[in-house]
């Protein structure tokens, strides 16, 4: 059974004593691809390193909400500095980029911009886009329809929220499932599951964060994207291994990968 993890962190301080050892341990363990998310300047450009060093693992870049600057001038030389590193082919989309009101209130319209600049460099050059949002569901889709998003992208980690699913797969997005829809006190992962068409799934870890179920509570890695599978499999009633050729098939697809 091959797997695609399709947003991770290993640029994370969490894997800085055995980050070798865990890349070494993921591929053995059927993880065959996986997304290396950038999220400011620092964890695009590891990201990148890490990905030019193994070939089966490729990158995002791009600035979160949760790392935006504090001034426009400060947001334009991140964007000029996104720009000059995307002349790398493991880049396979901007991000991850987005909204979210939950950790930061008050800086909204900087948060805003970036997200619409970084959508603009995404468009510039044809990637598409791995999207954070997070108690800003209104705010999110608003931009997203006013800012045509040329080659799609994902909802990463996607909030377990019917009105975001839904105004996102009309806009033909990628749904990505995470730890959250194992957690037994995941109320409606079951119902947003069936929401979203078997072609527009995805699975990811977000590790080192979100841990899914039976590993809650522990350092999250690549590996555990498996236990992410097996729930979709229960819940759409697949096996396990048609779940993981799907969202293997459409993490390549959007990705471009080959």
């Amino acid at each position: 059974m091959e797997l695609f993890d399709s947003h991770c962190h290993l640029n994370d301080e969490k894997f800085d004593e055995d980050r070798d050892n865990v890349i070494k341990s993921i591929y053995k363990a059927g993880v065959s691809k996986i997304v290396n998310a950038g999220y400011d300047i620092s964890s695009s450009k590891k990201a990148i390193d890490i990905a030019k060093k193994n070939e089966y693992i490729y990158c995002t870049v791009g600035i979160s909400p949760n790392d935006v600057p504090k001034s426009i001038k400060e947001i334009d030389d991140q964007i000029k500095e996104i720009k000059s590193l995307l002349n790398n082919k493991k880049i396979v989309a901007i991000g991850e980029i987005g909204l979210d009101y939950y950790w930061n209130k008050e800086n909204k319209s900087i948060q805003k911009d970036m997200f619409i600049k970084q959508i603009e460099l995404a468009n510039i050059y044809n990637l598409p886009i791995q999207i954070h949002t997070r108690e800003a569901v209104d705010d999110t889709i608003k931009i997203l329809r006013e800012n045509k998003v040329e080659k799609s992208g994902i909802f990463h980690c996607c909030p377990l929220n019917r009105q975001l699913v839904n105004e996102a797969l009309k806009m033909g997005f990628y749904i990505s499932f995470a730890g959250p829809i194992t957690f037994k006190n995941s109320k409606n992962a079951e119902e947003i599951i069936n929401m979203v068409p078997l072609d527009k799934i995805l699975i990811e870890t977000d590790s080192p964060y979100l841990s899914p179920e039976p590993n809650r509570g522990k350092r999250n890695t690549p590996e555990n994207v498996v236990f992410n599978a097996r729930k979709i499999a229960e819940v759409t009633k697949k096996s396990p291994q048609e779940i993981a050729s799907i969202t293997y098939e459409n993490a390549c697809r959007i990705f471009g990968i080959q």
